[in-house]
């Protein structure tokens, strides 16, 4: 297993190959909807982000982004319609399983949550905000000892 700083390496390494289209244009509406959604500019990002989608379909990082912009909206089918497409197209994108489990857990899916955020672990054993995830269901799930 790799150290916490190697982890954090590989991480930012899987994530700027996961932002990799093939094409300048489709990278341009990626960053273009990423940097909208983070200025808080939630209805321009799905407009970038929805053309991307409809531009590139096989393009895996453009549902994840345009998931997290949903879920932002607090359109959480709608978020986990793209989560899914991204796990379709990329089985191993651990940061949209750990969205999944965000989801499922702002639904009040406690138990379906835990796991996703175990499953994330099972890919990126250091992601920081699964182990949290894990430790703070972890009572809700599996109970407390007596």
């Amino acid at each position: 297993m790799a150290s916490p700083e190697d982890a954090a390496r590989l991480e930012r390494e899987i994530r700027m190959d996961w932002e990799k289209s093939g094409s300048p244009a489709m990278d341009l509406l990626l960053k273009r909807g990423k940097d909208a959604l983070e200025a808080g500019e939630l209805e321009l990002a799905i407009g970038h982000l929805s053309a991307l989608t409809d531009h590139a379909p096989d393009f895996a990082e453009g549902w994840h982004a345009r998931a997290m912009a949903f879920y932002q909206e607090e359109e959480f089918g709608l978020a986990l319609h793209d989560l899914e497409v991204t796990l379709a197209l990329n089985p191993r994108h651990f940061a949209a399983i750990y969205g999944l489990g965000v989801v499922m857990e702002s639904l009040g899916r406690d138990t379906d949550a835990y796991a996703l955020y175990t499953r994330v672990l099972s890919l990126h054993p250091h992601h920081q905000d699964a182990l949290e995830g894990v430790e703070r269901l972890k009572a809700r799930v599996n109970g407390t000892e007596i």
